[in-house]
């Protein structure tokens, strides 16, 4: 459970401020999230959580609706974590003395935009199988000579009888031309290849999650995935402007060790950086500049976006418990 003692050091205006939002904020995260959860089941839940935390500081407030989400998750794959990790770790020790991360090395190099991954995980949930690393492609699988512009992050988990690997990616973005959209394409196949290849080998569920950067659920880019007969449940759109399929959970062995009981993609934006809050934030931005917002109006909601994301967050349930199909094997 999230923690709230830090509430009781902010002043009684500002921890009533942040409560009654985060009161809000868990009842969306109750009626989309855990009144339907079955007792024995996994949540994975991925989120691209813009430049964490790179140039402004975030607010104190952000931290606690952003680890409020996340508690919802029993495992949460998080992009574009930036060097310092003194604000992943914040957001960690908020989540509370279950919870524990493992985090990439950065990514060098432009298109690498000085990224890391990290993993987010309750141990009263998941269990860490101690494997982890980078995904690095060989050498005929290399995509114009190149490895993929951020490297690929993956880890083993187990939780109940289900084991499992988890890949978080975050894409290449680029422009809207054909080619950006086929080297887009050529690396979601070259993890996915991969990703298959493993699953197969080695008998167990693997799951690709993160950035995708796709711009349509029917585009050349997601059928890197599902031409490949990865499962790839539908979350409709991720970006805030709801135009874009960004990001996307999918899986291998599909109605086989994996079972899909629910998805979603949870909104904050009800809750939490509302229109009717821009006045209360006005003075806060405007002292963050050395030049004042000459129209915070029209600066609010790219502003909200450096406090909460760019990205909606997207999770899957999947069932951990397979007892009954293994005591059946004894039955004639």
């Amino acid at each position: 459970m999230a923690f709230y003692h830090d509430l009781k050091g902010y002043g009684p205006e500002k921890a009533a401020w942040i409560a009654q939002r985060l009161l809000e904020l868990r009842a969306d995260l109750e009626l989309q999230i855990r009144v339907r959860r079955r007792s024995n089941s996994l949540i994975i839940g991925s989120w691209n959580i813009r430049a964490f935390d790179d140039g402004r500081p975030r607010m104190d407030e952000s931290f606690h609706y952003i680890a409020e989400i996340i508690d919802n998750f029993d495992i949460c794959a998080v992009q574009e974590v930036k060097s310092d990790l003194a604000p992943l770790r914040r957001l960690v020790k908020l989540l509370g003395p279950s919870w524990d991360f493992f985090v990439s090395d950065v990514t060098e190099g432009g298109p690498g935009n000085r990224e890391r991954m990290a993993f987010l995980y309750n141990r009263n949930r998941v269990r860490f199988r101690n494997l982890i690393g980078e995904l690095v492609l060989p050498q005929e699988a290399l995509i114009e000579g190149r490895q993929i512009a951020r490297s690929p992050f993956f880890a083993s988990f187990q939780a109940g009888w289900f084991r499992f690997t988890l890949c978080s990616a975050h894409i290449l973005y680029g422009g809207t031309g054909p080619r950006d959209h086929a080297l887009r394409a050529a690396e979601i196949a070259a993890i996915s290849d991969a990703l298959i290849k493993r699953s197969n080998a080695e008998d167990e569920v693997y799951v690709l999650l993160g950035d995708m950067n796709i711009e349509a659920a029917d585009d050349s880019i997601m059928r890197a995935m599902t031409d490949r007969r990865l499962h790839v449940p539908l979350f409709g759109p991720t970006n805030l402007g709801g135009t874009k399929h960004y990001d996307q959970i999918a899986f291998t062995k599909d109605h086989i060790k994996t079972r899909l009981l629910n998805k979603g993609c949870f909104d904050w934006r009800s809750a939490v950086y509302r229109p009717g809050d821009m006045d209360h934030y006005r003075p806060h931005a405007n002292a963050m500049r050395d030049a004042p917002y000459k129209d915070f109006s029209r600066s609010y909601k790219t502003w909200a976006t450096y406090e909460m994301s760019d990205h909606l967050p997207i999770w899957i349930e999947l069932e951990v418990d397979y007892s009954d199909d293994y005591l059946r094997r004894f039955v004639p």
